[in-house]
């Protein structure tokens, strides 16, 4: 008996070191939140929100943000900048690796040259995306852009908050000066998102929304942020028969239905699992899908189709565009395959002819990709959009907690 009973102490503690490491897994850090206890740093905290950095960095871990004050940013302000190009500014100060107060004054030979978020957009030429950390004489640490020559204009100030090998947020002196991050940058407004789109095997969808009022909804998200699925032009081109039998109002809609209102990159489309709003949803119009991944295959789901990415054509913050497969197909227009009858029994040989005389013929199942007719029909799941994100950890953690309680009894 108490050998069954240490067994169960065991197991009880064990799972309950699981469900608190499944519960911090859950709880991702938030930049926003972290820099609001400290009003000195407002002004970075609303420019990492408005060029959408934020959310970005709370989708990464092992990271730090070198974070500058009110006074160090009003310098940077003043110089004119575009947000896009503040945003190029401030993914320079994105280290992508974790270096707390105690790391900083311990790197190894003394210098290091750190990745950042700028780097990571593909943008920064030659080691412009680098950060130079370097342990000076005296306890003091200097930071300065990679290929300036390198100078280190800005010095460590202090800690702000650190989350273990997670998320480090410090203070530095200064904005760190950089010709290239600080360069013009064009915003994805001032390119045509058709000609972008007809560029990169999406002309059919392109040339279809450009006939119709869609486009200007989709032009209206591109500063607040927008990510289209774009199908590829043989998916869209095959579609097209039955995009003309649809109404006015059904195809707006099936247009809209492709593209989703906020900035989605594919690093954040694998983390972020679970069902979504659209430009098309519109109060009791849900128009919601699912975006699913298995492994690097990202998936988007609605109850008639699954499509699948297929590449990359921009993500670029505030506008990504990715190619799918097929066309998504959305329940309020188009109904789903019925489920296949079950085979008849087969006759007993002693069974009356007349029997199969009598039969009636099985029912034809509704195609997947036609029309709805019946108004009725269009009537939305009131169960399945309680939110626009699930989160699978913590319907987890409940089930672990119940095991815990079978286990103590």
């Amino acid at each position: 008996m108490q050998l069954l009973l240490g067994y169960a102490r065991t197991g009880t503690v064990t799972v309950s070191a699981l469900l608190f490491l499944l519960c911090c897994a859950t709880e991702a850090h938030n930049i926003t939140s972290i820099l609001a206890k400290s009003p000195e740093f407002a002004t970075f905290n609303h420019y990492l929100t408005i060029t959408h950095l934020a959310s970005e960095i709370n989708m990464r871990q092992t990271i730090t943000v070198c974070a500058v004050d009110n006074h160090g940013m009003s310098d940077l302000i003043d110089k004119g900048l575009s947000v896009y190009t503040i945003k190029n500014v401030l993914a320079l100060h994105v280290l992508l690796d974790y270096f707390d107060s105690k790391k900083l004054h311990q790197i190894t030979n003394g210098s290091a040259l750190a990745a950042t978020m700028y780097q990571a957009t593909g943008s920064a030429p030659g080691a412009a995306g680098f950060v130079n950390i370097t342990d000076l004489k005296g306890g003091k640490v200097g930071f300065g852009a990679g290929g300036n020559d390198g100078e280190l204009a800005a010095t460590f100030v202090k800690s702000v908050e650190e989350v273990p090998y997670n998320i480090s947020v410090i203070q530095i002196s200064m904005v760190m000066p950089s010709e290239e991050a600080e360069a013009p940058t064009a915003a994805p407004s001032e390119q045509k998102l058709t000609d972008i789109m007809s560029a990169h095997g999406c002309k059919v969808f392109a040339d279809t929304l450009l006939a119709s009022d869609a486009q200007k909804t989709y032009e209206d998200n591109l500063e607040g942020g927008l990510t289209v699925f774009c199908p590829v032009d043989d998916a869209f081109k095959n579609f097209l028969p039955k995009y003309k039998n649809l109404t006015a109002d059904g195809k707006m809609s099936l247009l809209l239905y492709q593209g989703i209102p906020l900035y989605e990159s594919l690093i954040m489309l694998k983390s972020n699992n679970g069902m979504t709003n659209t430009l098309a949803t519109d109060g009791a119009k849900k128009y919601d899908f699912t975006v699913q991944n298995d492994g690097e295959e990202v998936t988007l789901k609605t109850t008639i189709v699954t499509a699948r990415i297929t590449g990359t054509i921009l993500d670029k913050q505030p506008l990504a565009i990715f190619t799918i497969d097929k066309v998504l197909l959305p329940k309020e227009l188009f109904k789903a395959v019925a489920p296949a009858p079950a085979p008849a029994p087969e006759p007993e040989a002693d069974a009356p002819s007349a029997e199969k005389k009598n039969k009636s013929p099985p029912a034809q199942d509704s195609p997947a990709d036609s029309p709805r007719e019946d108004p009725a029909d269009q009537r939305a799941e009131d169960d399945k959009n309680g939110s626009v994100r699930y989160n699978g950890g913590r319907f987890a953690a409940l089930l672990l907690s119940s095991f815990i309680g079978l286990l103590v009894l």
